[in-house]
């Protein structure tokens, strides 16, 4: 993936019917992919992070994940599309 059209991508969880996006912890799954563990606690990367956004659960994407971990990001897009996520992009 060479062009980044969005500063950051938000993966929304929920369906084109409406109805939340299964299973419950699909988020913080797909965000476990970067995360690093300190003193027993687990920390998102400001990259990739799992978030609330009007009760639903979503998933941040920086557009910089492109530079460090491209492969990353194609997966987290192609999860998207799989799924039918909403998305919205922010410029």
């Amino acid at each position: 993936m060479s062009q980044i059209d969005f500063s950051r991508l938000i993966l929304k969880g929920i369906t084109p019917e409406g109805s939340k996006f299964r299973p419950s912890d699909w988020a913080e799954r797909l965000c476990g992919n970067l995360c690093t563990f300190r003193n027993r606690r687990m920390y998102y990367s400001p990259l990739l992070r799992p978030a609330v956004i009007d009760g639903i659960k979503c998933v941040i994407v920086d557009a910089k994940l492109v530079e460090e971990h491209s492969n990353l990001l194609n997966d987290v897009i192609h999860f998207a599309k799989k799924n039918n996520l909403q998305t919205e992009k922010e410029q």
